[in-house]
């Protein structure tokens, strides 16, 4: 009996000496970096991982979303790039003298992503041992993960409402509203809406004709589906033809706002537009030269001025030629000199006769 207990302390014995010089530390102090949190489309991030001591030898692999991320480099090990994931394996051949105590590993974010991507490394690691493999540690199999978000750096819409001439009252008047931004964040459930206001209490209305030719006021019910719709990304840019509707001559403004129905209608993006409507214009008749000369003018409201319809254009002068009563008096006379030298001879005659006798 006591032969069998002394072999059996014998194996107890062995079985403890031998768990106590197979078992592996844990690697408590390990931890995990990024230089980024949020990460622009192109850029680079770095992924660092740091041991807390020194390690001679250890395989670290680092699983990543390649929809997301194409793999740079490595720091700290020869790597090895699955698309999916980078496998750093590192030895300290030197027995310890070039321990490391961290190592990395760099990706880039792909250049055509337009939307918000929230994603993770995932770490784990085996073969771990310290400087001079004396002590190893625990493989690393649930993973370690660090969290960071993919986003572009989006640029707020731009509202727009655009008319050319004059804005007359009681006229449809052709008008283009549209919004844009060259990358425009993301809203599942977006909504165009806006408000009018008059200094004449006139009113105002925004109409616009949806693909199943159904007309809608802007300013009284919005544009589109009540529960909104999608828009965002690269290069948003919508354009709607509308109509405006002035009630009265006078100074509107009309404010248009992009909403999230999403979170509580929260304005996206707003802007107000300054108009002014006047009367109906008409053209200002020809001069008598046919050329008008006239500019636009406001409507005639006096009910006894004469309308274009009833002006009669003066008579031609006639050129009529008015027979003189007296004859001219232009030139000389012939017959007074004539008539002088006859009396003259004849005086010269009787002045010789008489002298004779």
């Amino acid at each position: 009996m006591k032969k069998i207990v002394k072999i059996l302390t014998i194996i107890v014995l062995a079985v403890l000496i031998f768990a106590v010089n197979s078992y592996a530390d844990s690697l408590d102090s390990i931890n995990i970096e990024t230089d980024k949190t949020t990460v622009r489309p192109g850029e680079e991030v770095k992924v660092t991982i740091k041991f807390g001591q020194d390690l001679g030898a250890y395989t670290f692999d680092v699983a990543y979303d390649n929809n997301i991320f194409e793999y740079v480099s490595a720091e700290g090990g020869t790597p090895n790039d699955t698309t999916d994931k980078v496998r750093v394996v590192f030895h300290d051949s030197s027995g310890g003298s070039n321990a490391r105590t961290y190592m990395s590993v760099t990706f880039r974010a792909k250049a055509d992503l337009t939307t918000s991507n929230p994603t993770e490394f995932k770490i784990t690691g085996e073969g771990l041992a310290n400087s001079d493999a004396s002590v190893t540690y625990d493989d690393i199999t649930i993973p370690i993960t660090k969290n960071v978000t993919v986003e572009p750096q989006y640029v707020d819409y731009t509202l727009k409402l655009e008319h050319s001439g004059n804005i007359i009252k009681d006229e449809e008047n052709q008008m283009t509203l549209s919004y844009s931004s060259p990358m425009g964040r993301y809203y599942e459930h977006a909504r165009l809406i806006a408000e009018a206001t008059s200094t004449t209490g006139g009113t105002v209305q925004l109409l616009a004709t949806d693909e199943s030719s159904l007309e809608h006021d802007i300013i009284q019910s919005g544009w589109g589906d009540a529960q909104g719709y999608k828009i965002g990304g690269k290069d948003v840019l919508q354009t709607l033809q509308v109509r405006g509707v002035f009630s009265r001559a006078g100074d509107y403004t009309i404010t248009l706002k992009l909403i999230d129905r999403d979170n509580s209608d929260q304005i996206i993006a707003e802007q107000a537009f300054q108009f002014t409507a006047v009367e109906q214009t008409q053209t200002t008749p020809p001069t008598e030269n046919g050329n008008n000369t006239g500019t636009t003018g406001p409507e005639v409201t006096n009910p006894e001025q004469t309308t274009p319809e009833e002006i009669v254009p003066p008579a031609e002068e006639e050129n009529v030629t008015e027979m003189p009563t007296k004859l001219p008096k232009t030139g000389r006379n012939i017959y007074v000199p004539i008539v002088g030298i006859v009396f003259i001879l004849i005086s010269f005659y009787v002045y010789y006769n008489k002298k004779r006798k």
